[in-house]
């Protein structure tokens, strides 16, 4: 979810190393699935030692939560603009435009699947979306404080509302979502957070 392709990090021998692994597998994962993943397959595509891979990662499983956790490291950065409903179409089209990405889609389609049988990829991809949530919340806790939404709404609910269909709709009809679903989901979170569906009092009632 929202990754920014592309970004380069500063480093030694060791973070090059693991850049140019991560990359690999990124596109092995895109290319193949989870099934497919081969530790020294990655290792050639990255130009570097099988030993290194095995040595550092050691099983398909860590490198994967590796991978996660690298890009959730270098996701986007929320937009403020000042607005709920600019905020939420701001962070709905920066995930449509990650799922209508040819690599970042299918390789969110075959982490999500591969999640669903293995723990530790599931607990990864877990804690990628919670890294983008805690990201975003701030825009609806801002819109509470401007009096746009109820006092008491559930800010990570929102958020969760905002990517939910978008993620249905890459994996129940077959394609991408495009720029209006993206802001269809905005406005269908928004009116229903307004409505005080995800109001903690309620949701705990």
């Amino acid at each position: 979810m929202e990754v920014s392709p592309g970004h380069v990090r500063p480093g030694g021998r060791t973070a090059r190393v693991r850049e140019a692994v991560l990359a690999a597998a990124g596109d092995a994962l895109a290319e193949q699935g989870f099934d497919h993943l081969d530790l020294a397959d990655i290792a050639r595509r990255a130009q570097v030692g099988k030993t290194t891979v095995y040595r550092r990662w050691g099983s398909i499983t860590n490198l994967v939560a590796d991978l996660l956790a690298d890009m959730a490291e270098q996701s986007l950065p929320r937009t403020e603009t000042g607005s709920l409903l600019g905020d939420l179409q701001a962070n709905a089209r920066l995930v449509q435009r990650t799922l209508s990405d040819q690599r970042q889609g299918r390789l969110f389609t075959a982490v999500i699947a591969a999640a669903t049988c293995d723990p530790r990829t599931a607990e990864a991809l877990r804690h990628f979306y919670e890294t983008r949530i805690d990201e975003w919340a701030p825009c609806v806790q801002a819109a509470i404080e401007r009096g746009e939404l109820p006092a008491d709404t559930d800010c990570r609910e929102v958020i969760r509302a905002v990517s939910a269909p978008l993620y249905y709709r890459l994996l129940t009809v077959g394609h991408a979502p495009d720029e209006a679903d993206a802001d269809q989901a905005a406005e269908a979170a928004i009116a229903a957070a307004r409505a005080g569906a995800y109001v903690k009092s309620w949701q705990q009632s």
